[in-house]
C-alpha cells in the first residue's frame, strides 16, 4: 500500500509540475484519478449492477424523458462546436496543418480553455445513453463498442484539458461536437414515436458519418508525425490512435448492422428463384414470416424485409397457415424480427415440414 501512494504523489508531482497551470484547480482536474473511478463505476453500473436490478421489473418507457434529453444534448453540443469553433477553428486563428498550444491568458484563447473543459465535461453526461438503454431494458444496445466508447471518452479527453488545453487536439472536439448535433438530433426524432420513423431513414449514413470523422482526425493527427511543429508527439499518438480504434469498432458495427441486411436480401432472392414461378396454392409453403407466398416472390419479399409476422416467430416458436404448412425459425434479430433467412447475423437453417 505504502509502495503504492508513493507512485501516486510521484504522479501528481508531475502533474503539477508538466500539467497547464490554468486548468490545475477546475474540477476533476487534480488528479485523473476521480475521472477514472467515474469511468469504471460507468461500467460496473451500465454492464452488471444496472442489468441486475432491472431484472425482474418491467421496462421504464421515458419517451418524455428522452425528449428533453437528446433536445438539450443537441443544444449542448451545438454550443460547445459554436465555442471551440469562435475560439479559434472557425475564424482564422487556427491552422489546419500545424497549431502549438496557446499558453497565455489572451481572453480568445482562455476561452478554447473553457470550452476544452466543457467538452471533457460533456463526455459525462452521454453516461445517460447507456443508463436509459439500461432503465428500459435495452441490453441489446449496451454493446461492446457502445460501453468501450463511452467508458473511455472522458479518461482521454481529461489528458487533453491537462497538458494542451487548446491547439492541434481540439479539432477532434470540433468534429466529434458536430457529428454529435446530428447524432441527438436523429435520437430526439426517434423518441417522439412511430410517426417520425419515415423520417430517419439516414441512419445508415449517420454511421457513415461517424467513421468519415475519425479518418478525418487520423489524418489531421498523424500529419503531424511528417512535419515540424511546436506539439507534443505523444498527444498525436494518443489522439491518432484513438481514432484509429474508434474507426474499426464503427466499422464492424457497420458491416454487422448494414452489411447483413445486404446478406439476407440476396439469400431471400435466391430462395425466390430457386422456387418455380407459379405456386400451386395447396403447395404454398410457408415463408419465415408467416405469410404464404402464393407465388409472388416480390410481395413476399418485402413482407419479410418490413419485418411483417403472421404466427410466433419472435422467440422461435412456429407459424401455421390454413393449408396445413408450418415454418419454424431459429433466429430474430434485436428487435424480435425474424429476419429473411431466420437468422440474425449467423447462418441458421429455415425448416419447413408439412404438417399431417
Amino acid at each position: 500500500m505504502a509502495l503504492v501512494m508513493k507512485y501516486i504523489n510521484i504522479m501528481n508531482r508531475y502533474m503539477d509540475t508538466h500539467g497547464d497551470p490554468r486548468t490545475k484547480d477546475w474540477p476533476m482536474m487534480s488528479s485523473p484519478f476521480p475521472t477514472l473511478a467515474v469511468c469504471l463505476t460507468y461500467v460496473y453500473l451500465v454492464k452488471v449492477l444496472g442489468p441486475r436490478w432491472m431484472e425482474n421489473r418491467k421496462p421504464f418507457r421515458l419517451q418524455n424523458t428522452l425528449i428533453v434529453y437528446n433536445a438539450a444534448q443537441v443544444i449542448f453540443s451545438a454550443w460547445i462546436f459554436y465555442e471551440i469553433g469562435i475560439s479559434g477553428w472557425l475564424t482564422g486563428h487556427y491552422s489546419f496543418r500545424c497549431q502549438p498550444v496557446e499558453y497565455n491568458n489572451n481572453p480568445r484563447t482562455i476561452r478554447m480553455v473553457h470550452a476544452c473543459w466543457w467538452y471533457y465535461f460533456s463526455k459525462f453526461t452521454e453516461f445517460m445513453d447507456t443508463i436509459f438503454f439500461v432503465l428500459r431494458k435495452k441490453e441489446s444496445q449496451i454493446t461492446t463498442l457502445h460501453v468501450i466508447h463511452h467508458g473511455c471518452m472522458p479518461m482521454s479527453v481529461w489528458f487533453g484539458v491537462k497538458f494542451t488545453p487548446g491547439g492541434h487536439s481540439t479539432f477532434f472536439g470540433l468534429l466529434n461536437t458536430f457529428v454529435h448535433i446530428i447524432m441527438y438530433t436523429y435520437y430526439m426524432f426517434s423518441a417522439m414515436g412511430p410517426q417520425f420513423q419515415k423520417y430517419l431513414w439516414w441512419k445508415k449514413y449517420l454511421t457513415t458519418l461517424q467513421m468519415v470523422q475519425f479518418i478525418l482526425i487520423m489524418v489531421h493527427a498523424f500529419q503531424l508525425l511528417f512535419i515540424e511543429c511546436n506539439y507534443p508527439k505523444a498527444f498525436v499518438w494518443w489522439i491518432g490512435m484513438h481514432a484509429v480504434m474508434f474507426f474499426f469498432l464503427f466499422n464492424e458495427f457497420y458491416k454487422q448492422a448494414y452489411k447483413g441486411r445486404k446478406s439476407q436480401y440476396k439469400n431471400l432472392l435466391m430462395f425466390c428463384l430457386q422456387r418455380p414461378s407459379k405456386f400451386q396454392k395447396e403447395d404454398a409453403p410457408l415463408m419465415a414470416n408467416g405469410h404464404v407466398a402464393n407465388g409472388d416472390c416480390q410481395t413476399t419479399e418485402k413482407k419479410l424485409l418490413n419485418g411483417h409476422a403472421n404466427g410466433k416467430l419472435a422467440n422461435g416458436s412456429s407459424a401455421k397457415s390454413s393449408n396445413g404448412y408450418t415454418s419454424s425459425s431459429n433466429g430474430y434479430n434485436k428487435n424480435g424480427v425474424v429476419l429473411a433467412n431466420g437468422v440474425n447475423g449467423h447462418t441458421t437453417e429455415l425448416t419447413q415440414r408439412k404438417v399431417k
